[in-house]
């Protein structure tokens, strides 16, 4: 494996630092991570793919978009950043600012602990759900999901989602490649697939925790000729966990500027 093409940073909802990506990236054998974090385009990383102590970091974003019966995410590859881009990524955060604020004032009113987390740009339920299971408050962190700011939760509130067609319009005017992520965590995955026809690419390799029939995602990459990826879709400190060998990523490193 020598591509991780999924990988969150603390811009978003993951925990890694980018300056700590590549010692963690070789530690796990890469010489390639996407930093694909949520509606967000990393600040620190100044190009379409940068080195960076030997492992090539790739500029990307995972965004989600409203398919209309569902909800999406699309993995942007080598992002060059539109003047429309940033405006929807602007938008987009300064939404999570307000929504944190709103899930944050209900989880305190709600329990009765001061979670001393203030909003932020990318400020995401994974955040506040740590900052629950670190606080008096009885919850782990997937008992913050599941009793309080999970969909169905009382402190849940719902969040503005760049709709589909607007999405795609975006990604491919200042991306490299566009795909879908983790077809099967959605609740229509051949809808989702159907989607990814239009694409460039599919996310074929995830670390699902359970049994998929990626040969479905096979067999419309094939028919529709998309490039496979793949990656940890990593929040913590694992790169690596699932990725792209050599061979698999030859197809997709074509695509992709020198650094």
């Amino acid at each position: 494996m020598v591509a991780d093409l999924h990988v969150h940073t603390t811009v978003s909802d993951g925990t890694l630092e980018l300056e700590e990506v590549p010692a963690v990236a070789a530690e796990a054998g890469l010489d390639w991570v996407a930093v694909t974090d949520h509606d967000r385009i990393h600040p620190d990383i100044d190009a379409p793919v940068v080195e960076r102590a030997g492992v090539r970091l790739i500029r990307g974003i995972e965004l989600r978009v409203d398919a209309g019966d569902q909800r999406l995410d699309l993995l942007g590859y080598g992002v060059e950043p539109t003047p429309e881009l940033e405006a929807e990524v602007d938008r987009l955060q300064a939404d999570r600012r307000e929504r944190g604020a709103k899930i944050l004032d209900r989880v305190e009113a709600h329990t009765g602990v001061d979670l001393d987390l203030e909003p932020r740009p990318g400020l995401g339920r994974p955040h506040i759900a740590r900052a629950i299971a670190d606080s008096e408050a009885p919850y782990d962190y997937e008992g913050a999901f599941a009793e309080l700011i999970g969909d169905d939760g009382p402190c849940y509130v719902p969040r503005e989602v760049t709709s589909l067609d607007r999405g795609v319009e975006l990604l491919r005017g200042s991306c490299a490649v566009v795909g879908l992520a983790h077809p099967f965590r959605y609740g229509d995955t051949p809808a989702a697939l159907e989607v990814a026809r239009e694409l460039d690419a599919v996310e074929r390799w995830y670390p699902y925790g359970r049994r998929v029939g990626v040969d479905a995602v096979e067999r419309v990459a094939d028919d529709a000729d998309l490039l496979l990826t793949g990656g940890t879709d990593a929040h913590q400190r694992e790169l690596g966990v699932t990725g792209l060998t050599a061979e698999a990523f030859a197809p997709l490193r074509e695509r992709l500027p020198e650094p």
